[in-house]
């Protein structure tokens, strides 16, 4: 069954390339078709399309598709189209003419366009939920190891005395960022695109506030034609909001694989978490952050996929708009579980005593020396002019007592004000 179905055949090796894996993916969103039919039905009622005896044996026969969605029972067979097409089908199968009223005043494009909205802004808050979690966790290990010693690099190069408190907490803080571009996304779906129909609107006297309200957008896109151009951008700004947040992980976890390497040997994780060698019987990986970095990496490519499936379409409804169902369902799955690994991984990080009497860091508070003599009344180009030729001379010794002082003008990190940063 097909909803533009005008009673000519078509040849099915075209059915199938067009159709493609629209059953399977928009199982993810029957959920949300019936939710916006249902509005529909209602609104149709409003006006004057529908009879009340009519709007409530749509709204049984939509009920009964809500439970069957939710118990995992909602199927939708190979003589569908779509999604849209198996409801329209099931509501006409029980009710007769009456399924067939459930499509007036809509075309299968808003009706694909405010399934997807729905979606989208119910999932951005399951990220958004899941980044929060993160961030308390990272903020809780920043709290525990405030005070533990980590040696900074900068060009990977044994720099600076930094704590593991200032590296987690870090991390928080640019999820902040992130949530900032997942709010702007957020505001960007929560606007009503039914009954913008074909994205000319409809000659029908239906009452678009009425369901922007049942269905609990924020507001709606008055201009039919701008309801229709904001498939694709709404993808496109989702994808930007996934992948700033996947770019943050994919540093993160690039740090975890280095210092939990022999050689860096800052942090260690339970054996349970890691994986071995088929022949090195010694191995202990941390495939787990290896994984991570790589999804988020191809997270990250989200956004060009759109950008270059979307880019330069002229206004109005273009075929194209399906082929971004799939990746970005595909990649908000991904991000959810992206997000769970991390945080049930990193928050059992165990914290690595560093030797400091290792050779390599013996340079490790040339600074805190500098600032010393500065205390001592020696200028600061002077100090760093001396130190810099104790250690070209090969005469410098590192005096570590600064090594409490330093960490302790660190303060709390900032802790509390990094956690009142966090949006909502």
């Amino acid at each position: 069954m097909k909803l533009w179905d005008k009673g000519i055949s078509i040849d099915k090796k075209i059915e199938k390339f067009t159709v493609g894996n629209d059953r399977e993916v928009d199982v993810h969103i029957a959920k949300y078709d019936v939710q916006a039919s249902l509005a529909h039905a209602q609104m149709l009622e409003k006006v004057g399309i529908l009879s009340k005896e009519e709007l409530s044996q749509l709204e049984a026969g939509l009920e009964a598709l809500a439970k069957q969605v939710e118990s995992g029972n909602f199927v939708i067979e190979e003589q569908f189209e779509d999604v849209h097409s198996k409801i329209e089908f099931e509501l006409t199968k029980t009710y007769g003419e009456v399924g067939k009223k459930i499509h007036t005043a809509r075309s299968r494009n808003d009706q694909v366009l405010v399934a997807l909205q729905l979606y989208y802004k119910e999932e951005l808050q399951t990220i958004r939920h899941k980044v929060r979690i993160l961030f308390d966790t990272l903020l809780n290990l920043a709290k525990t190891h405030q005070d533990k010693l980590l040696p900074g690099y900068t060009h990977l190069q044994v720099a600076m005395p930094s704590s593991f408190g200032l590296w987690f907490s870090a991390y928080a803080e640019v999820l902040v960022d992130d949530v900032y571009l997942l709010d702007a996304a957020q505001k960007t779906v929560d606007q009503n695109p039914l009954g913008s129909a074909a994205g000319y609107g409809s000659s029908f006297p239906i009452d678009r506030a009425f369901t922007t309200k049942a269905l609990g957008f924020s507001t709606l896109k008055y201009n039919v034609v701008a309801a229709q151009m904001s498939r694709g951008k709404s993808e496109r700004t989702i994808a930007m909001a996934l992948g700033s947040v996947c770019n943050t992980l994919a540093r993160f976890a690039m740090d975890v694989c280095l210092y939990n390497s022999q050689n860096f040997g800052f942090v260690k994780f339970p054996d349970e978490l890691t994986t071995g060698s088929s022949i090195m019987p010694h191995k202990k990986n941390p495939d787990v952050f290896e994984l991570l970095r790589g999804k988020c990496n191809k997270i990250q490519a989200l956004q060009t996929e759109m950008t270059f499936i979307t880019n330069n379409l002229p206004s109005g409804y273009h075929r194209d708009f399906q082929l971004l169902k799939e990746t970005m369902i595909t990649s908000i799955v991904e991000v959810k579980d992206i997000l769970d690994i991390f945080n049930y991984a990193i928050a059992q990080t165990q914290v690595q005593t560093i030797d400091l009497n290792d050779p390599k860091y013996l340079y490790l508070f040339t600074v805190d020396n500098i600032n010393t003599l500065v205390e001592q009344g020696m200028s600061f180009r002077e100090a760093y002019q001396k130190i810099g030729a104790e250690v070209q001379n090969g005469t410098y010794k590192p005096d570590t007592s600064k090594q409490h002082t330093h960490l302790g003008s660190m303060g709390n990190l900032g802790l509390d004000e990094i956690k009142a940063k966090f949006p909502g």
